[in-house]
């Protein structure tokens, strides 16, 4: 008798009682791409040690696949797990310190059978004592699927520091409801780990998303001249929300985030860690940066010996900076080469042994067939529409122009200009006519400027003017400046009115003269607008929250998160990196802008106006009457300057945007229903307005998140703030700011009258006393290296149009995107076209500066072009 045969045939019946055999098994073959720790972090070599131990026994980094299809009741309804499976020969795969950063590829081996179904989430444990950042997994010949991809693209710490495992999901979109009930456990666990608790430290590391009001500015610590007060939470001071860093408060305020910050170490704040630069960026971050010091250190020791101490005596003095090169004192230059590792020295001297220091060559100057060009009044009305920041200009729509500061507080701050000031500078239309025919506009920096006017004059060593700059438009769309009126509150007090001069066009004598002190004080009150509110606050400061809120409630598989994260890439960093150097107390900005210790506060003034739906750039050009509606002008809206280059680009990109938001959001949402009852969206939006603009959530103009539109409407104003917004008004920084006496930043002395020694100045040496009145040396050398910085691409940046491979497993968003990126290549060229018509005027102007700041992508570093995806620098 075969007794083999019998127990084989009871083995076979007792497997398939117990269901032991029921599924078939085999072997799933995946790959891992990852970046190691950088090398040159001295602590990642004390782990390697501990690391190799792990690795021998198999434990150092191990995956395991979470089933969509079958849930576990074991696994409080999660997906079955399937078997851990070790990252092979992880020690075998060597980076050379060369190529420290660069990507590796591991391969992973893993049991599969039926039970299991097809993978809809990796877990992954990193049981080494260094982290990593994961890129993808990929998994290849998963029966039933084939390849899925999962893209991960986040940093992985050892497992000890999470409360629960690292879970990556595949790059399937998924609403709430739509998500596979096996996967929906891991979804809200990882939306609640992003939030964490609100209490506590956080540490390097962490991956909480969490708000804070600006308290983080003044440094009381170091002495009363630092105390600032806190900006968001109060109806004084309202402002947008910050990312939580969780420092403790300082000692002798405890309303006040203590500062522990060491300008040399990026990263010493906190910041959700995927947030961080990456390891090209904060490397080309740390490059320019150093550039930035050693630009505005070493040219300040020249004026030791300069004839006049901290001064320019001449305009030839400001162009030796970018043409002949400031010489260098011997010791000062083998000091300063001494701390800069000898790599980057290239960066900062030349190599003919010269040792000269020079600055790029701002665009405003580089045509030298016409050097004097960016003084003219032509220029100057220019750069309004196609400058730096063309966001504030307005038709004036009545004459003389009005205040809307309450007289009951400020008395009378309506405008002095009379007829008989412009009238004969209108081409011989009157004033009515002018108005009618839509020919006056207006750079009106008076009510913004006033209501600090007063602290700032006597508190700070500012001495500054509010303005109202009055334009024509002449027949061949150029703007003509007719009229400047400069302000000073009434010296008896605010309730007595405005203390008003009118300026008008002038070329020769002192008249002439006079008049460029004119434009140099409208420059420095547009200089410190456009830094801390058209750049600062309705960029960088307003788009955070809404990085903070789409990390907090919506999953990385949700449909509206794939569409925006692109868009907020580096923002938090950049943002902490501001208020730690730039617009903290005694940072750059107070340093060497008007506004000085009041320049946050500000901003925050001008945020109690500030309007989501304003931000999108059809309803600001109707707001400023720059634009009116017409069906039968291009996107149902009629330039009143057709030569706006701003606006005529601008309205390009917005629309192909909204096209592109369009058709992705469509293809999800079928419906207003299944808008309204996403749940995560409405939790989205809900945080939004009443923690992340939590000072603006009873304003009656945010949209109610009901239907597709709002949806749509709302995500084209995201990405619009965070691509073209930025871009139009940061990266022409160093073309018109970099040649300071273009764009002062600070007035310090007030209009010479005449019968002073000043006015006999201005008789005699007109550019000198223009510099004794404008930024002085120090402080504008400080502003050029710094916009020199703001006004470069990084390496890895990434454009408009632009993403990683396999971002979606849907075929018709890709599509999608696809004709997006197409048409943004159609409007690089038509921008060329326009740029090369030599009927439009604005687009080039006499200073020879083509506009391309809307042109979407750049090469590396000094392009003045380009539209990085996000607010990155």
């Amino acid at each position: 008798m075969n007794f083999g045969g019998v127990f084989n045939t009871a083995g076979n019946v007792l497997d398939q009682v117990t269901g032991k055999n029921k599924f078939s098994k085999q072997t799933i073959r995946g790959s891992v791409v990852l970046v190691k720790k950088n090398v040159f972090d001295l602590t990642s070599i004390v782990g390697g040690a501990a690391d190799s131990v792990l690795e021998f026994i198999g434990q150092g980094v191990t995956l395991q696949l979470v089933s969509a299809e079958n849930a576990d009741p074991a696994n409080e309804n999660g997906g079955n797990l399937g078997k851990l499976a070790a990252l092979e020969n992880w020690n075998l795969t060597f980076t050379p310190p060369i190529i420290a950063g660069s990507d590796t590829l591991y391969k992973v081996s893993f049991d599969w059978d039926e039970e299991l179904g097809t993978p809809g989430a990796i877990i992954i444990r990193n049981n080494h004592a260094d982290e990593f950042f994961l890129k993808t997994i990929t998994l290849e010949d998963v029966p039933g699927e084939g390849r899925i991809l999962f893209h991960c693209y986040s940093w992985v710490y050892p497992d000890r520091r999470y409360k629960k495992p690292r879970v990556f999901f595949s790059n399937k979109t998924y609403l709430p409801n739509e998500m596979p009930a096996p996967l929906r456990k891991y979804r809200e666990e990882e939306l609640q780990a992003l939030r964490g608790d609100g209490k506590g430290e956080l540490k390097s590391g962490d991956r909480v998303y969490d708000y804070d009001v600006y308290n983080d500015l003044g440094n009381p610590d170091w002495g009363a001249q630092l105390i600032r007060p806190v900006l968001g939470g109060s109806a004084e001071h309202p402002y947008p929300r910050r990312g939580r860093t969780s420092r403790p408060p300082s000692r002798t305020d405890p309303n006040t985030e203590s500062r522990n910050f060491i300008p040399s170490v990026i990263g010493n704040v906190y910041v959700p860690r995927d947030e961080q630069f990456g390891h090209l960026k904060q490397s080309d971050f740390v490059a320019y940066n150093i550039k930035s010091v050693v630009n505005s250190v070493i040219p300040a020791l020249q004026t030791i010996v300069n004839i006049t101490p901290f001064e320019y005596d001449s305009f030839k003095d400001v162009d030796n900076l970018y043409f002949n090169g400031i010489p260098l004192p011997t010791d000062a230059l083998n000091q300063l080469a001494s701390n800069i590792p000898l790599e980057m020295t290239k960066e900062f001297f030349r190599t003919d042994g010269q040792q000269l220091l020079k600055f790029p060559v701002p665009q405003v100057i580089q045509e030298r067939n016409n050097p004097t060009a960016w003084r003219t009044d032509e220029e100057f009305g220019r750069e309004m529409l196609a400058g730096l920041n063309p966001v504030v200009i307005c038709l004036l729509k009545e004459f003389p122009p009005t205040s809307n500061l309450d007289p009951q507080v400020y008395g009378d701050h309506n405008s002095s200009i009379t007829k008989e000031d412009i009238e004969y500078n209108l081409d011989g239309l009157s004033v009515e006519e002018a108005l009618r025919s839509n020919r006056l506009f207006i750079l009106d920096h008076h009510d913004s400027v006033m209501t600090y006017l007063r602290r700032i004059n006597d508190n700070t060593p500012s001495k500054l003017y509010a303005s109202r700059t009055l334009l024509f438009l002449r027949g061949d769309d150029t703007l003509k400046p007719v009229a400047i009126e400069l302000s000073l509150p009434h010296p008896n007090g605010d309730k007595f009115g405005a203390v008003n001069k009118v300026f008008t066009p002038s070329d020769h004598g002192v008249e002439g003269s006079i008049w460029q002190l004119a434009k140099g004080f409208v420059a420095v009150n547009d200089s410190g607008y456009h830094q801390l509110v058209s750049h600062w606050l309705n960029t960088h400061a307003s788009l955070e929250p809404f990085v903070i809120a789409t990390n907090r409630q919506l999953s990385v598989v949700h449909p509206i998160y794939k569409l925006l994260h692109p868009h907020f890439r580096d923002t938090m960093t950049i943002n902490a990196l501001a208020r730690e150097m730039l617009v903290n107390a005694g940072g750059v900005i107070e340093s060497t802008f008007y506004p000085r210790r009041y320049a946050m506060e500000l901003s925050a003034e001008v945020y109690k106006s500030w309007n989501f739906m304003e931000q999108a750039l059809p309803n600001d050009l109707k707001k400023r009457g720059m634009a009116v509606e017409d069906a039968n002008s291009p996107y149902g809206l009629q330039l009143l300057i057709k030569d706006y280059p701003y606006a005529v680009d601008g309205l390009k990109i917005w629309y192909a945007i909204e096209k592109w938001v369009r058709d992705y959001c469509t293809f999800y949402y079928k419906s207003e229903e299944i808008v309204q009852q996403d749940s995560e969206l409405q939790a989205w939006w809900k945080e939004l307005r009443e923690v992340g603009h939590g000072d603006k959530k009873d304003e009656p103009w945010w949209p109610k998140m009901q239907t597709r539109e709002e949806l749509i409407e709302s995500c084209t104003i995201v990405i619009w703030i965070a691509s073209a917004l930025h871009a139009a008004v940061n990266f022409g920084q160093y073309a018109y700011a970099g040649y300071f006496p273009n764009r002062p930043s600070i007035s310090r002395r007030f209009m010479p009258e005449k019968g002073t020694p000043e006015y006999a100045e201005l008789e005699k040496n007109p550019e000198k006393a223009f510099f004794k009145t404008m930024t002085p040396q120090f402080e504008s050398l400080v502003v050029t290296a710094v916009v020199e910085t703001l006004s470069k691409h990084a390496s890895d940046e990434m454009y408009l149009g632009q993403r990683i491979s396999d971002w979606t497993a849907d075929e018709t968003p890709v599509a999608a995107f696809k004709a997006f990126n197409n048409r943004l290549a159609e409007i690089e060229g038509e921008i060329l076209k326009l740029n090369n018509d030599k009927k439009l005027k604005n687009r080039v102007g006499s200073v020879n500066v083509p506009y391309t700041l809307l042109y979407p992508t750049s090469e590396l570093g000094l392009t003045g072009k380009g539209i990085p995806n996000s607010i990155s620098i």
